[in-house]
């Protein structure tokens, strides 16, 4: 699994971890705002099937996270935020005793059957080729739902698209749709640590009910949709202040 590092060795390690059909990239934003703004280091990573890691089918939360748990260091505490998929993956971390404290937001909690029979329909797709890079890029965009955030020539979709022999291509694995339903009130009920669960204001895929159902005090980020932390980076840095309360 690709992963980078940077800020100090010592303080509490900030894992960010992406949603399906993303990459780290999707928190250049918030990235630069750490050097500045955190007291410790951090840890970003491309999932699984994702950016500029491995294809390793079959994918699950459970696999993920085993993945993400090989690279931290020990003997360091921890405090992970997930977006979306990466915010299930932060829960399935949660029990480490590494992992101080937890940050989903944008998780979807609701999966009516026909949400679950897509997912599957996108897991069995062929791989599509395109004839140019630009066309693999706002696939990529859409696949990660930020066409309308992100331009197509933005370093930060550069790990979402891969040049073959035969065309471009996006660097998602299809198989990663496959990766399941969470059952976040177990998940929830599992962690020893503190949790933050978030959603933007206008997310389509998650609710307030939803939320509150598994939270008495969901935090509610005012003006922004599902991928908060491309919109507002120090929106979603700032969700960690209840987990470190000296983080600027």
């Amino acid at each position: 699994m690709w992963s980078r590092t940077g800020g100090r060795d010592d303080g509490p390690l900030l894992v960010l971890l992406h949603g399906l059909g993303a990459s780290a990239g999707a928190y250049g934003g918030v990235e630069a705002l750490l050097p500045a703004s955190w007291p410790g280091g951090w840890l970003v990573v491309d999932l699984p099937g994702h950016g500029r890691s491995d294809w390793a089918a079959p994918y699950s939360f459970r696999r993920h996270a085993d993945a993400v748990l090989s690279t931290l260091p020990a003997g360091r505490d921890v405090v992970i935020v997930g977006h979306s998929m990466g915010g299930v993956v932060a829960l399935e971390l949660a029990t480490d005793p590494r992992v101080r404290g937890v940050v989903a937001f944008g998780v979807k909690v609701s999966w009516p059957e026909s949400d679950v029979a897509g997912a599957q329909r996108l897991a069995g797709r062929p791989v599509q080729l395109f004839a140019s890079r630009a066309e693999a890029v706002q696939r990529h965009l859409r696949l990660a739902g930020l066409s309308e955030l992100v331009p197509g020539d933005d370093p930060r979709v550069a790990a979402g698209v891969v040049e073959t022999a035969d065309g471009w291509r996006v660097a998602q694995d299809p198989a990663t749709f496959g990766v399941g339903v969470p059952d976040m009130a177990l998940l929830l009920s599992q962690a020893p640590c503190p949790v933050v669960l978030a959603r933007g204001e206008h997310d389509p895929m998650v609710s307030d009910d939803d939320l509150a159902a598994l939270a008495d005090d969901p935090v509610v980020l005012s003006g922004l949709g599902h991928n908060a932390h491309v919109e507002d980076p120090q929106a979603v840095l700032a969700l960690t202040r209840q987990l470190v309360p000296e983080t600027p």
